[in-house]
This record gives structure tokens, C-alpha cells and sequence, in this order.
């Protein structure tokens, strides 16, 4: 006969001796568990003690959680959170340098579990660990798990991002400005300076004033992966967050900085496979980069505006080697009709007036964009392109202006241009 629902058979264990086989009624309050377990030990205060699941997570068993226990389970019997908080506060202040690093890295096990964090952080431990790091006096594997315990304490979502200095803001950027930095210090360095500027406005304003996008690049030039990642993490958040206006002048350095190139040759042709969530933030930086296009996609052409019609006029010159004529170079009738006869050739729809064209959204100023970048950068093959089919006369022409405006308008929707900004919420592309 199957023991009652409500009975659970685990193994509990105990320093120094053997483990104990134990029915736990899930209906009897953990505290009186608890009590029964310290007593079969002669274990008095049995307040000061909690159990713990019996893995590498070490997870604190509590009324919320209890009913995660399953048949069979290997449980610990440990200190309670509240005196475990209490030892690693007052001992991640050691004076001993040895002891002080144990204590760390017990710190930053015991931070992933948020029972143990709440009551760390009660004891205002998030303010001693911002004084340590803000002190300077910590190196190395010291400062590493300094570091790994405050970002395990702040994933919980306890703490507001708000509320730090920006001695400590400053003090974590000069490590991601380093050229030289440990590896572990420079990988928690980027997780909380991305974390400050996703959670606040503020933070991200004054981020942005101490770490730039050419101090990051570098790190995208190594052989380390989780640096890489996090490194496009910091980019992708300062991009989400920045004003409309600066996102442009930002994508302008990126550009600059040749960052497509340098993920290309040091992340996608790497001999590294990509991780996911590497791929989840080039996806990121992608539909972040995509999304700056929306504006001219739904742009439409003025047909009066000098400035848009003289980009057609360069279209015309570069093709053709013509340079504008003046106004009194024959007839107005024979100026029409030389402009209509290349425009036909150009492949426009409308011989007459092209700018006409490009009032269809989307894509509209983008296609624009496009044909004339095309024509600037790779001239013999624009020119070779419209001359080839302006003459033929199969019924397989390619004429250059209407494919170069359906093309564009079908590599939007490929790309989703500006749908994600609409149907996602920049948490959501996070995470």
C-alpha cells in the first residue's frame, strides 16, 4: 500500500554522523521538522538550524518550497539562514587574508539562494560588499568573489539598482577600462554594468559617462567567449537605453569601430561555437541595429524637395558619367526627354517624375539609401548592372531601380524592420 500523499521519505544528514531515514509529515509545520530532526541528534536551540537540499545548490528548505521534496530526497541539516548571514558578515571582514577569501566564496555560493540573501542583505550586507569594492584594497580572486556575491545578491531583485554611489559606479567601470584585467573580475565588471543600465535611467546616464564604446571593443578582439557575450550584453543595453537621437550616433561609431567586422572575424569565424546566449545577444544587437531603419523605411519621398530629387540626379551622373546641364543647354523639351530616356534605363516606373517611386511605404527613403550607397561604393558594378539591363530585351530584365526598391522592401519584412520595437518589450528581448 502507497505511503499518504502528504508523507515524504528522505535521508537527512549531519556532520560527523550517519544519515538518518525519516518520514516528513508535509502537514507539520517545517519548524516542528525541524525540531524533531535537532532532537534525534541531541541538538539543542533548534531555531539556529534549517535544512537544506543536499546538492550543489545547497537551496534552503522553507514553507514556500517544502512541497518541491520529492520521495527519496537527501537533505541537510545546517545553520539557519539568519546565522549563517550573521558568521559570513562578520567574517568577510577578517583581517586574515586566507580567511577573508573563504569566506568570500562561501558568500557567493550562498548568495544564489534567496532565502540566505534576504537575510544577508537585512544585515545590510550589499553596503559592506559596495565599501569593499569601493575601497580598492581588494584584488584578484579577493575582489573576484567580492564581486560574484553582490551580482548573485542583486539577481534577486531584492536591492533597487538605484541606490548605489557613483564612487562604486565609477570603480566597476575602471575595471572594464583596464586593458588588463582578471578574467572573472572583468566578466562580473560588465554582468553589473549591464544590469545598472537596463534597471535604471539614471544608472544608464551616468554609465554611459564612464565607459565608452571604443573601451569596449577590445574586448571583443579575444579568445574568451563569456567576455565576448558580455561585452555585446553592455553594448546592446547602453544601445536600448540611449535617446532616439544618440542611438544613431552610436550605431555611427559602431560603424566607425568596424564592430561588424570584428564579430565577424573574432566571434562567428572563431573555432569557438557560439553558445546560445552568445546568439541571443548578436539576435539583440541585430534587431536593435535593424530597428535604426525604420525611420527612412517609412519615409516617403518628397517630390518637390530639391536635396531628396539631387539623389536621383547622382543615381543619373554616376551612371551615365553626365554632369548636370545648365539651363540654357537646349531646349527644356530636350532636357525632359534626355531625363526621361535614362531614367528608363535607370528602371524607374515613373520615367517622368522617379521621385514618385519612393512614396510607397514602406520601404520607402530606404530603397533610396540603398541604390545610391550601392552606386557610391561599388560604382563598376552599378553602372554594369544598369547598362546591362537597360539594353536588353527578353523578358528576363532586371531593371535596377524597380528590383532595388521591391529587394529593399522585401529584406524589411525578412528582417522584421521596427515590428520587434513595436511587439516587444525591451525586457522580453532580453531575457
Amino acid at each position: 500500500m502507497p505511503p499518504p500523499a502528504d508523507i515524504v521519505k528522505v535521508a537527512i544528514e549531519w556532520p560527523g554522523a550517519f544519515p538518518k531515514l525519516m518520514e516528513i509529515d508535509q502537514k507539520k509545520p517545517l519548524s516542528a521538522i525541524i525540531k524533531e530532526v535537532c532532537e534525534g541528534w541531541s541538538l539543542g536551540n533548534h531555531e539556529n538550524f534549517a535544512l537544506q537540499i543536499a546538492d550543489a545548490t545547497n537551496f534552503y528548505i522553507t514553507e514556500k518550497n517544502r512541497n518541491d521534496i520529492k520521495n527519496g530526497s537527501i537533505l541537510r541539516l545546517t545553520t539557519s539562514p539568519y546565522q549563517t548571514a550573521v558568521q559570513l558578515h562578520e567574517r568577510i571582514q577578517s583581517s586574515s587574508m586566507d580567511a577573508k577569501l573563504e569566506s568570500l566564496k562561501d558568500l557567493a555560493n550562498a548568495s544564489r539562494d534567496i532565502t540566505f540573501a534576504q537575510e544577508f542583505i537585512n544585515l545590510d550586507g550589499i553596503s559592506l560588499l559596495t565599501q569593499m569594492v569601493e575601497s580598492g584594497t581588494d584584488f584578484g580572486d579577493l575582489l573576484s568573489f567580492t564581486l560574484t556575491a553582490f551580482v548573485e545578491l542583486m539577481d534577486h531583485g531584492i536591492v533597487s539598482w538605484d541606490t548605489f554611489s557613483v564612487a562604486f559606479i565609477k570603480k566597476i567601470a575602471s575595471y572594464v577600462n583596464k586593458s588588463a584585467m582578471d578574467t572573472a573580475v572583468l566578466q562580473r565588471s560588465l554582468a553589473i554594468l549591464e544590469s545598472m543600465v537596463l534597471n535604471s535611467q539614471d544608472l544608464y546616464h551616468k554609465v554611459a559617462q564612464e565607459i565608452t564604446i571604443g573601451q569596449l571593443i577590445p574586448h571583443l578582439q579575444g579568445t574568451d567567449q563569456d567576455i565576448q557575450t558580455y561585452t555585446i550584453a553592455v553594448i546592446n543595453a547602453l544601445f536600448l537605453k540611449a535617446p532616439e537621437e544618440k542611438r544613431q550616433e552610436m550605431a555611427h561609431i559602431l560603424a566607425q569601430k568596424q564592430l561588424r567586422s570584428i564579430i565577424l572575424s573574432n566571434v562567428i569565424r572563431s573555432p569557438t561555437p557560439i553558445n546560445d546566449e552568445m546568439a541571443h545577444q548578436l539576435y539583440v544587437l541585430q534587431v536593435l541595429t535593424f530597428n535604426l531603419l525604420e525611420d527612412r523605411m517609412m519615409t516617403k519621398m518628397d517630390p518637390q524637395d530639391q536635396a531628396q530629387r539631387d539623389i536621383i540626379f547622382e543615381l543619373r551622373r554616376i551612371a551615365f558619367d553626365v554632369e548636370c546641364e545648365p539651363n540654357n543647354s537646349g531646349s527644356i523639351e530636350k532636357r525632359k526627354s534626355m531625363y526621361t530616356r535614362d531614367y528608363k534605363k535607370l528602371g524607374f516606373i515613373n520615367h517622368v517624375n522617379p521621385a514618385v517611386d519612393f512614396t510607397q511605404i514602406p520601404p520607402g527613403m530606404l530603397a533610396l539609401d540603398n541604390m545610391l550607397y550601392f552606386a557610391r561604393h561599388h560604382q563598376d558594378a552599378y553602372i554594369r548592372i544598369v547598362l546591362e539591363n537597360s539594353s536588353r530585351e527578353d523578358k528576363h530584365e532586371c531593371p535596377f531601380g524597380r528590383s532595388s526598391i521591391e529587394l529593399t522592401k522585401m529584406l524589411c519584412e525578412i528582417l522584421k524592420v521596427g515590428e520587434l520595437r513595436k511587439s516587444t518589450s525591451a525586457t522580453h528581448i532580453f531575457h
